[in-house]
């Protein structure tokens, strides 16, 4: 399964730089499988198309202001961007990525503010990642909503000084329904959600629950190996509530389709069933690799954004629609001028 077959190329222009204008506005691309037809549409109608034969799981963790900004005693500018925390590494001790690596060494003090310092103590496998210590005093997701910045991926651009922006990506690369944080990129499927449309969903007897997968760096760096079966997936955390967890067994029992918002809640979902046979309240990780031919046990249709060329998520999407068709499927996006992305448009597999 060589990586080339999951590769596409993508107008530069189509690169969401971005979100539409109000969350619901964004194109939406229905994918059928059992006709293998294709309809355009706008996220707003996707109420349409989900009946109270169905349950909608929505991943709410948050994205946490993770990037910062910072200098050396010397005035060189560094970037520290915390990825997770590692309690059994040492008190206030985080895995990080530190740009530009090579003018760091153990026990440099970054400066980031008067109220937070940033002390790399040694470098780990990944190019450019860190075990770095955090000197602070109180409360540290404080001071990270005072000086900390969105960590938007590498495609969108941004200028720093831009405040205006700074705020606009705080509100906008949240979901609505955002509520743990300790994510470092957003569950970006569930953006185009709002509350009226989740309302509206539950006016027509949509049971709507709610899982928590802290997404990790690795769920979008591409594959590198040339096999895609000699790829390791980052683990990343994720927790299912005993209400959680009933509301699904039950639905599945019932014989109700299950709709997972976000490739993040897929692998939620198929990683709980794989360990346990069911869906079980736990707080667990996963490091479930999805790609064809997958089996999936759970989860039935999907909303998603689109994904990366050469990326897992890709493959994912390959795995529940069909390789073919989703290739179909973004040949048409890209002809339609569809955007792609974190901030861009969606589609809904389904059949």
């Amino acid at each position: 399964m060589n990586i080339s077959e999951y590769d596409y190329i993508l107008p530069e222009n189509l690169i969401a730089q971005m979100p539409a204008d109000k969350r619901e506005n964004s194109k939406m691309l229905v994918l059928d499988r059992a006709s293998q037809s294709i309809e355009h549409k706008h996220f707003y109608d996707i109420v349409d198309y989900i009946d109270d034969n169905s349950i909608l799981v929505l991943n709410n963790t948050k994205v946490l202001p993770a990037r910062l900004y910072g200098t050396k005693e010397t005035g060189a500018k560094i970037e520290v961007f915390l990825l997770e925390a590692k309690s059994g590494e040492g008190k206030n001790c985080w895995s990080a990525l530190i740009k530009p690596s090579k003018r760091v060494k153990p026990n440099t003090i970054i400066s980031i503010s008067s109220e937070l310092k940033v002390r790399p103590i040694k470098r780990l496998e990944d190019d450019g990642e860190w075990l770095v210590e955090l000197i602070y005093e109180g409360e540290l997701f404080d001071i990270l909503h005072k000086i900390g910045n969105i960590p938007l991926p590498p495609y969108i651009e941004r200028k720093l000084t831009n405040e205006e922006l700074r705020q606009f990506d705080k509100e906008r690369y949240q979901t609505v329904y955002a509520k743990d944080e300790g994510s470092v990129a957003a569950p970006t499927a569930g953006l185009h959600f709002t509350n009226e449309i989740l309302d509206k969903l539950r006016a027509k007897g949509v049971e709507i629950v709610y899982i928590t997968l802290n997404v990790g760096l690795g769920t979008f760096r591409p594959v590198k190996c040339e096999n895609i079966l000699d790829h390791k997936m980052h683990s990343e955390t994720f927790e299912i509530t005993q209400k959680a967890s009933d509301a699904i067994n039950n639905a599945k029992k019932d014989g109700k389709k299950i709709i997972a918002v976000g490739t993040t809640t897929v692998r939620t979902l198929e990683t709980c069933y794989q360990k346990f046979g069911c869906i079980k309240a736990c707080h667990d990780t996963s490091e479930l690799f999805i790609y064809p031919p997958y089996e999936f046990k759970v989860v039935d249709n999907l909303i998603t954004n689109f994904h990366l060329p050469k990326s897992t998520l890709l493959m994912l999407v390959s795995a529940i629609a069909g390789k073919d068709f989703i290739f179909t499927a973004y040949n048409e996006a890209i002809k339609n001028n569809y955007r792609f992305f974190s901030y861009g448009d969606c589609m809904y597999i389904k059949g």
